[in-house]
């Protein structure tokens, strides 16, 4: 199982061997460092935690001398392949692999019904005045109140995405920076989670 921590850079585009455009996406993917591991017998679960970007030795909290990073996350993989301390950097994926990311969406704050989810809004003729992206009719007589699940404006987005089958196109070792084909969740600066896809 490969996986890394990385930092949305932007994005940008690439020429292909035969002259296409690709669209990519700059990842800064780690170097990360393995601060623990957990397994059955001790915790319940198989999983390795790793962290990204590591701290300011004067700005380290006492709660945080064990594992001195701004970001933890833990991924599914075997125990006995990693140890406390390993590093793991780009080096560990392929160009032309397949990996799949995750990470936050961009907050859109409280959106009506037509951006949230694509309702046609209403006719702007025949009588309608100030009604034209509204939503109409939200239920019958029976029963007296709002099904759970009811499409009806509110917050969009700032929700985990995971984004699959996306293609490794360029890996700069030197600058830890892997470009990733197609667009991916997230505001520049966004933490992603990037494992190889089966």
């Amino acid at each position: 199982m490969k996986f890394i921590l990385g930092k949305k850079l932007g994005m940008t585009q690439v020429f292909g061997d035969d002259g296409e455009v690709i669209p990519v996406t700059l990842i800064e993917a780690g170097p990360c460092a393995v601060t623990q591991i957990k397994t059955k017998e001790t915790d319940g679960y198989e999983a390795i935690q790793i962290g990204f970007e590591k701290l300011d030795e004067k700005k380290v909290k006492k709660p945080q001398r064990n594992a001195p990073f701004n970001f933890l996350c833990e991924f599914k993989g075997d125990p006995e392949k990693f140890e406390v301390g390993d590093e793991i950097d780009v080096s560990s994926f392929e160009k032309g692999e397949k990996v799949k990311v995750a990470g936050t969406s961009k907050g859109k704050g409280f959106q009506g019904v037509v951006k949230r989810h694509g309702f046609a809004g209403q006719s702007r003729t025949h009588g309608t005045k100030h009604d034209e992206r509204r939503g109409g009719s939200i239920g019958s007589a029976y029963p007296q109140r709002v099904f759970k699940g009811r499409k009806m404006p509110g917050r969009m987005g700032a929700e985990r995405v995971t984004v699959n089958n996306l293609e490794i196109v360029e890996i700069n070792e030197e600058e830890n920076i892997l470009a990733v084909k197609g667009s991916l969740p997230g505001d520049k600066n966004n933490i992603l989670e990037i494992v190889k896809d089966n």
